[in-house]
């Protein structure tokens, strides 16, 4: 890969996927370093500023070590720096199973179409929810995912709207609803899911569930 090309990193880490489609697979994150958005539920702030510069030659390298399967890009927020698509491209051409997580507010048509992109549309509650860029929905497979962070039942009248104004449920193979941590008890969540019959995937947060919030998990 081209040496003039890098990105800042706040961490590179081995773990089990907590999220998502692959949840509990052994994963390798890249956590890039920046975000223009300040969701009120953030866990990773830590990732806002800071960070070290590292090639992508080097990434690859890192990665290597650990000899996963899959490989997760995340932030912070990874589109905010151009040249984690020649990343993602060096890591799909490697021949790992590689999914972005994105918090909705950047384009992802540039993304390469072996990605699986996890999209998070940000709900009410989260003070970010007029940063989600909506162009992005027609550009989404069946392949991707999209995720809602609900915070209280208003989050959820939400997110029911736009599961169904934009057909979701047809557009990607997975819609996620996921209760935010220590916000909405996560039994409440589910009820109101059954009782609306609604075509998503409840998910908790399974590292959470084993190591508690904290970095590098």
């Amino acid at each position: 890969m081209s040496p003039d090309l890098s990105l800042r990193l706040t961490e590179i880490f081995h773990s089990l996927q907590g999220e998502a489609r692959t949840v509990g697979r052994p994963t390798v994150f890249i956590r890039l370093t920046g975000c223009p958005l300040r969701c009120n539920y953030c866990d990773t702030a830590y990732a806002f500023e800071g960070g070290k510069q590292h090639s992508l030659d080097e990434i690859l390298a890192q990665v290597a070590e650990h000899a996963a399967e899959y490989v997760t890009v995340t932030g912070g927020e990874p589109l905010a720096q151009p040249s984690v698509i020649q990343l993602m491209e060096g890591l799909c051409d490697a021949g790992y199973q590689v999914s972005l997580e994105t918090g909705g507010a950047m384009p992802i048509g540039e993304v390469d179409e072996r990605v699986s992109i996890v999209l998070d549309l940000k709900t009410p509650a989260s003070g970010e929810c007029d940063r989600n860029l909506l162009a992005n929905i027609p550009l989404l497979r069946r392949k991707d995912q999209v995720k809602f962070v609900i915070c209280n039942r208003s989050d959820y009248e939400w997110s029911k709207a736009q599961l169904q104004m934009y057909d979701l449920g047809s557009r990607v193979d997975d819609v996620l609803f996921s209760p935010s941590y220590e916000e909405l008890e996560p039994a409440q969540l589910a009820q109101w899911v059954l009782e609306d019959r609604l075509k998503v995937r409840m998910q908790l947060q399974l590292h959470k569930q084993i190591w508690g919030d904290k970095k590098g998990v």
